[in-house]
């Protein structure tokens, strides 16, 4: 037996810690287990931002910012690979991204992405926002296409 490896005893349950009730409850008396006046004294203590240094100008704005950064502009796909579609649809045919979405391979409402990983010998019609070059390779070797959907609106600067 070594200290690390102590569990509970099967069934067990830890006290809830009640404060507030007397010097008499080991959780009482003035403070009730917060200590002294201050900010973590006080109710609402739990609540502070994230990068909060108690008044002073966090260290996230004091650093100049830098850069460009893709993040608002990107294009983010849902992944599916070929072997999975040949795996979970049975009958070779036209695949559309409700077919998928169906059958459990993507979720939420981005773009499809076709990727190459894994073998197809079906004639799968396979509708996508994008495709890898080895996925097309592989539908058109069985006999199949990608045909691809238009695209999410991409932003423009007015002129």
């Amino acid at each position: 037996m070594r200290l690390n490896t102590l569990k509970p005893a099967p069934g067990s349950r830890h006290r809830r810690k009640i404060v507030g009730r007397g010097e008499g409850s080991g959780h009482g008396g003035k403070g009730s287990t917060r200590g002294f006046k201050g900010q973590t004294a006080r109710s609402g203590d739990s609540h502070m931002k994230q990068g909060f240094e108690g008044g002073q100008i966090p260290l996230i704005r004091r650093v100049p910012k830098r850069g460009f950064k893709n993040t608002a502009f990107r294009t983010v796909y849902s992944l599916v690979n070929i072997g999975d579609i040949q795996a979970v649809i049975e009958k070779a045919g036209e695949v559309t991204p409700e077919t998928l979405r169906r059958a459990g391979l993507i979720k939420g409402s981005h773009p499809i992405k076709v990727l190459g990983d894994g073998d197809v010998n079906k004639a799968f019609i396979v509708k996508a926002h994008a495709f890898s070059l080895s996925a097309k390779m592989k539908l058109e070797k069985a006999g199949g296409r990608g045909e691809v959907l238009p695209g999410p609106k991409l932003w423009k600067r007015k002129k």
